[in-house]
C-alpha cells in the first residue's frame, strides 16, 4: 500500500504540472481543478475548497462547464485507481447536489440521448492488490447510486435537493397512475442504496466514510419524496370509488420492497436516525391498500356472480323449439346472446 501511495503521489504531481504548463490557459485551469480534487491519496476525500473550485467552473460559460464535466468523465474512465474513481464520483455527486444549472445540465446529458457522460463502471476493478480489489466494489456501488440519482431526478421532474414546498405541491398535482410510478422509481433508488458492499468495515477509511455519508444524504432526500407521495396515496385511497387494481398491486409491491430494505439501511447508516414515523406511515398505508384491494376483489366477484345469475334468469324453455335451442328475451333494447337465431313471439 505504501508503494502504491508513493506512485500515486508522483503521478498527481506530474499530471498537475503538465496541466499548469498547458498552452491553453483556460483548459489548464479546468484540468488542474479536476486533478486537485481527484488525487491518488488513499484515504483523504477532496476538501471543501477543492470541490468549491470545481463547482466554481459552473458559474462561467457553458463551454467551461462542458470542459469541466468532460475532464471529470475522462479522469473517471481513464483511471485504474479505486481511490481516484471514488473521488471523481464524489465530485460528480457534489455537482448534482450543489452545482449550477449548466453543470447539472451537462452531467445529465445521458448516452441514451447521444451524450458522453454515462458512468458505466459496473465492471470496474482495481487489481493492484486484494485491498484495492475490495475498494473496487465500493466504486461500482457508488457509481450506481450517482446514476440512480440522475435517473430519479429525471423521473420525478426535479432534483432531489430542490425546495420542499415545490415537491409537496408536485405530489398533490400528480395523477394516481403517476403517483404509483414515481413511488416505484423512488423505492428502486432505496433498493440500489441497500446494495452496498458487505465490507462495511472499510467505512473506517475516510474516503469511503464520506461516500457513504453522501449516499445517506440522498437516502434522506428520497425518503422525504416517498413520504410525501405515500401520504398523498393514503389521503386519496378512501375517497376514490374505483381504484385501478394494477396500480394497487404496483403500490403494495413497492412498499413491501421498501420495508424489506429497513434492516440494511439501519446497518449501512449505523442507525443514526430510526425515522419511526416514516416506517409507521409506510406500514399503515400498505395495510390500507391491501384492505382496499381485498374489498375491490370482493365487489368484483359479487358483480360477476350477479351477472351470471341475471343471464341464467333470462333463459326459458319453449316446447316448440328444437332440443338445445333457447328462447331469447330482449334486454336493454337488444337480444341477449345466449343461443341461436332469435324467434319472434
Amino acid at each position: 500500500m505504501a508503494r502504491i501511495k508513493l506512485i500515486g503521489i508522483l503521478k498527481d504531481k506530474v499530471s498537475i504540472l503538465k496541466a499548469t504548463l498547458h498552452i491553453n490557459r483556460h483548459a489548464s485551469s479546468v484540468h488542474a481543478a479536476v486533478l486537485r480534487a481527484t488525487t491518488h491519496h488513499p484515504s483523504r476525500p477532496p476538501s471543501e475548497e477543492k470541490i468549491a473550485s470545481v463547482l466554481a467552473l459552473g458559474h462561467s460559460s457553458r463551454i467551461t462547464a462542458c470542459a469541466c464535466i468532460e475532464a471529470l468523465m475522462d479522469r473517471l474512465h481513464g483511471t485504474q485507481s479505486a481511490f481516484v474513481a471514488l473521488k471523481c464520483l464524489l465530485t460528480l455527486h457534489n455537482i448534482i447536489a450543489k452545482g449550477s444549472f449548466i453543470l447539472k445540465d451537462q452531467l445529465a446529458f445521458y448516452p441514451s440521448f447521444g451524450g458522453h457522460n454515462f458512468l458505466n463502471l459496473s465492471m470496474f476493478s482495481d487489481n493492484s492488490d486484494l485491498v484495492m480489489w475490495e475498494f473496487s466494489s465500493w466504486v461500482r456501488w457508488y457509481a450506481g447510486v450517482v446514476e440512480q440519482n440522475l435517473m430519479v431526478s429525471r423521473a420525478i421532474g426535479c432534483y432531489l435537493n430542490s425546495s420542499k414546498k415545490d415537491k409537496e405541491e408536485k405530489a398533490l398535482a400528480l395523477l394516481d397512475s403517476d403517483l404509483a410510478v414515481e413511488i416505484e422509481v423512488l423505492v428502486e433508488f432505496v433498493v440500489r442504496i441497500c446494495d452496498a458492499p458487505n465490507s462495511l468495515d472499510l467505512q473506517r477509511n475516510n474516503l469511503v466514510y464520506e461516500v457513504v455519508r453522501a449516499a445517506g444524504e440522498d437516502y434522506r432526500s428520497v425518503q422525504r419524496e416517498i413520504l410525501a407521495r405515500v401520504k398523498e396515496v393514503g389521503d386519496r385511497v378512501d375517497s376514490v370509488e374505483e381504484v385501478n387494481s394494477d396500480e394497487l398491486t404496483q403500490l403494495i409491491d413497492a412498499l413491501e420492497r421498501l420495508e424489506g430494505c429497513k434492516g440494511k439501511l439501519m446497518l449501512l447508516f449505523l442507525n443514526r436516525k430510526r425515522n419511526d414515523g416514516f416506517w409507521d406511515t409506510v406500514r399503515e398505508t400498505k395495510a390500507t391498500l391491501v384492505e382496499t384491494k381485498k374489498k375491490k376483489e370482493e365487489k368484483s366477484l359479487v358483480r360477476f356472480v350477479g351477472r351470471v345469475e341475471s343471464a341464467e334468469s333470462t333463459q326459458f324453455w319453449n316446447p316448440f323449439l328444437e332440443p338445445g335451442q333457447l328462447l331469447l328475451l330482449p334486454s336493454g333494447g337488444g337480444w341477449l346472446d345466449f343461443g341461436p337465431t332469435p324467434i319472434a313471439v
